[in-house]
């Protein structure tokens, strides 16, 4: 399933919560470069999987904004909310396997657990070993017991997770019926072929659950590397909750040379003003991940 393990197959997978704004033009510039450079395969994910959370028409926007800013990728787009299919065929494998269990608890009954690094509530394991008398399934949850995750991000360095002290048994199937996102891009990577997942590096807490899925599913374990997440003036990372501007506001390739400049690529100075393609070719022929700041976060340049 998928290409070549010897191959670089990239992705980007944009969630249609609003449309595309600086922060997530810096993820799909890294991700496409390090893609192109290599010579390997960049796709694209529509990750509409939380369906409350999507907003209508956002995906075109994103998708129409990517081609205005000169992205080319690979094959069609794909979209996760027609692939509820492939998720649950993954969450079966995994009771099958007894890797996962029936919770009941509801999220105030854990209010008052031990925050995890990314802010959730690490799961005090009340269902664990049975759900309790006269109470019905909420959500599944995935075992974690024993489960420590080490791997190498590529721009931020080792990391180290010991899921069971940290996170908790966390959710692959939702209280509303939904699958979670750990659940679907783990599978969505695997089916696609994904060899190198660059991305923001909000999501490097998530890593550690996901390659933990990997593991239980048989899945190959890609190649991380997670850039700095864009901040505005307040700290707050650029979202459709803060008010985030969106890209389409501001020329491509003034933006393009702002998102290279964030990545630490130094563009040149008489870039400014070249055609969006030389842009483009520059940006490719140049790419370092090495250069990239090994900082979880940075702010929004001016102008953006």
């Amino acid at each position: 399933m998928g290409q070549p393990a010897q191959h670089y197959v990239g992705r980007f997978a944009p969630s249609p919560t609003g449309p595309l704004h600086f922060g997530s033009l810096v993820a799909a510039v890294a991700s496409y470069l390090d893609a192109r450079a290599s010579g390997g395969l960049w796709l694209l994910r529509i990750e509409d999987v939380d369906a409350p959370r999507t907003v209508p028409g956002a995906a075109e926007g994103i998708l129409a904004t990517l081609a205005r800013f000169g992205f080319e990728w690979d094959g069609v787009p794909v979209w996760q909310c027609g692939r509820d299919e492939a998720y649950a065929a993954a969450l079966e494998r995994l009771a099958a396997a007894g890797h996962v269990f029936p919770c009941a608890c509801t999220r105030r009954e854990i209010a008052d657990s031990a925050l995890a690094r990314d802010g959730a509530h690490i799961y005090p394991g009340t269902c664990r070993d049975g759900l309790p008398p006269g109470r019905d399934a909420r959500a599944w949850r995935v075992r974690v017991a024993g489960s420590v995750v080490s791997f190498d991000d590529a721009v931020q360095g080792p990391q180290h997770e010991d899921l069971a002290v940290e996170v908790g048994d966390f959710v692959v199937r939702r209280a509303d019926g939904l699958f979670a996102y750990q659940l679907a891009v783990v599978v969505d990577d695997a089916e696609a072929g994904v060899s190198h997942v660059v991305r923001g590096a909000d999501l490097l807490d998530s890593t550690g659950r996901q390659i933990h899925l990997q593991r239980l599913l048989g899945a190959p374990v890609p190649r991380y590397a997670h850039v700095p997440v864009v901040i505005n003036a307040a700290g707050e990372k650029l979202s459709k909750q803060t008010l985030a501007a969106a890209v389409d506001t501001v020329p491509p390739e003034a933006a393009l040379l702002a998102a290279l400049a964030f990545l630490g690529q130094n563009p040149p100075d008489e870039l400014a003003g070249a055609p969006l393609a030389e842009l483009w070719r520059w940006a490719i022929a140049n790419w370092s991940l090495a250069r990239v700041p090994a900082t979880r976060q940075a702010l929004l340049p001016q102008g953006m």
